[in-house]
């Protein structure tokens, strides 16, 4: 009997090692992609902004839900942008249920008094949270193009400029931007999500869209052509990140996407752990909800190559990831103990010592990454170091609560769309304490995180008796990953 649990464990262990082995392989394709890409954006065709006969008629949406915060500074900003006033609207889609709404009128009411063509659309209940707002706009949209802006967003003067003229190309569908991250400095957590973010936004994105893969508008920052979003069926309020969705059902369609790599738009990232912990949630929920809605249209669709097709169910499971990760984690421990009490099952586990290359592929893809952004200096190679063993640590230490997002997701368990607090914070000197949409209540998950964080110092008293040191630093990082997540969760509170 011992001995069949032990089999089992191990297939377990095993099957979720070769699934991350295969995401990290697909990491390292894009990686090459990544740096055999030449930017080709000179060659393409272009709308000459200085022929008013050429200039696109576009709108600028921006969808809010409770952004006391930042609603002065996104449209400050948004006033801002250079583009004939002729050829351009503003939508404020405001959602808000707060007395932001006030407010925001005001703002509105003072910018309109300047001439700017602003709108302020109000609905009379959130039918399908931003998805449903961003379809009722469009509905009563002016222009040809959609320009999509989140409240943390803090796009330059130039942006439609440098944006738009690509829609020339009556193929493109959409024109996404690079985030940047005003705080990123602000603190460790706010650097471990611009690390992560940046990996996205340079070896993803750009290694997929280098071969013509799919990638994705990434629900801001971005331009989308009007037709392309009709003609994909439009904005759909049934998965959390109705943004990925709409983006695979234009491309199975045949719209191209175009990524600029080079073109940033600000944003601010979230500053506390509460705020953090909503976003990964949504998002990795979402991913798994698009995993099971898309996954069968890609894998069937005639118009598409296989290699296009692979990549695209690895970006579709990219939130699966998390659960794998948090299965190889919790089944490492009693593999010590199988190793240890079933000698002739030794020959198992030196095959499976073969899937630290995984870690090592990532570990060189981010570099690559990290680099192109940050600068490759001997310094920035240590602070590179010393940053990924942090996010490795801290991205595990998410695992049960992405993984818990996303077995909701794969399961079909519905959920409201929790809209990220922000923070209007620029610098180190400003505090997040006081706001007030921040979440009072402690996640659920906390007291697992904590049994966790024992579990895995468990592991590593284990390696001890043992004598076995293999999974020591892995244990060690799962240590440091929970007790980061739950203290952070436990003392970061407004």
């Amino acid at each position: 009997m011992g001995l069949i649990i032990a089999y089992i464990i191990i297939g377990i262990y095993s099957i979720a090692l070769l699934l991350i082995f295969c995401y990290s392989l697909a990491q390292l394709n894009l990686l090459v992609n990544y740096l055999g890409y030449k930017r080709r954006n000179k060659e393409a065709p272009k709308y000459n902004l200085l022929d008013p006969k050429e200039i696109p008629y576009v709108t600028i949406q921006l969808p809010i839900y409770n952004e006391e915060y930042v609603i002065e500074r996104l449209l400050d900003n948004i006033s801002k942008i250079e583009y004939p006033s002729s050829k351009l609207e503003i939508q404020v889609l405001d959602d808000s249920t707060d007395d932001s709404v006030s407010e925001t009128a005001e703002r509105i009411k003072a910018l309109q008094k300047k001439g700017i063509d602003i709108q302020h659309i109000r609905r009379a209940n959130r039918v399908g949270f931003k998805a449903g707002a961003l379809k009722e706009g469009l509905d009563i949209a002016k222009g040809d193009f959609i320009a999509i802006f989140d409240a943390d967003f803090l796009p330059n003067s130039d942006w439609l400029k440098k944006t738009v003229i690509y829609f020339k190309d009556q193929e493109i569908g959409v024109v996404q931007t690079r985030w940047g991250h005003i705080n990123r400095n602000y603190s460790t957590l706010t650097r471990i999500q611009a690390f992560a973010l940046d990996a996205h936004f340079t070896l993803e994105q750009v290694g997929r869209n280098a071969k013509g893969h799919f990638i994705n508008f990434n629900g801001t920052a971005g331009i989308w052509r009007k037709q392309c979003i009709l003609d994909a069926g439009n904005w759909e309020g049934d998965t959390l990140t109705e943004d990925l969705d709409l983006s695979y059902r234009a491309q199975l369609k045949n719209w191209k996407f175009k990524y600029l790599e080079d073109v940033e738009t600000p944003a601010e990232l979230p500053v506390v752990i509460s705020a953090a912990r909503s976003q990964q949630f949504r998002w990795n929920k979402g991913g798994a909800e698009n995993f099971k809605k898309t996954v069968w249209s890609v894998v069937t669709a005639k118009n598409i190559s296989f290699k296009t097709k692979f990549h695209g169910v690895m970006h579709l499971l990219n939130s699966s990831m998390f659960l794998c990760v948090f299965i190889v984690a919790l089944l490492s421990v009693p593999t010590m103990y199988i190793k240890e009490t079933f000698e002739h099952l030794d020959w198992v586990f030196n095959i499976l010592s073969f899937f630290i290359v995984s870690t090592i592929i990532l570990f060189v893809c981010y570099w690559f990454t990290y680099k192109s952004i940050q600068g490759s200096s001997f310094d920035n190679f240590v602070d590179y170091i010393k940053l990924f063993f942090t996010f490795f640590s801290v991205a595990l230490g998410f695992s049960l609560h992405n993984s818990v997002a996303v077995l909701e997701g794969h399961m079909g368990k519905r959920s409201e769309f929790v809209r990220t607090p922000k923070f209007n914070i620029n610098n180190l000197t400003d505090s997040w304490k006081g706001n007030k949409y921040l979440t009072k209540k402690l996640s659920p998950n906390m007291i697992l995180e904590a049994a966790l964080m024992v579990y895995f110092l468990f592991g590593m008293y284990s390696a001890i008796p043992l004598n076995d040191y293999g999974l020591f630093p892995f244990h060690f990082m799962l240590f440091v990953g929970f007790g980061f997540v739950f203290f952070k969760s436990l003392t970061a509170k407004a």
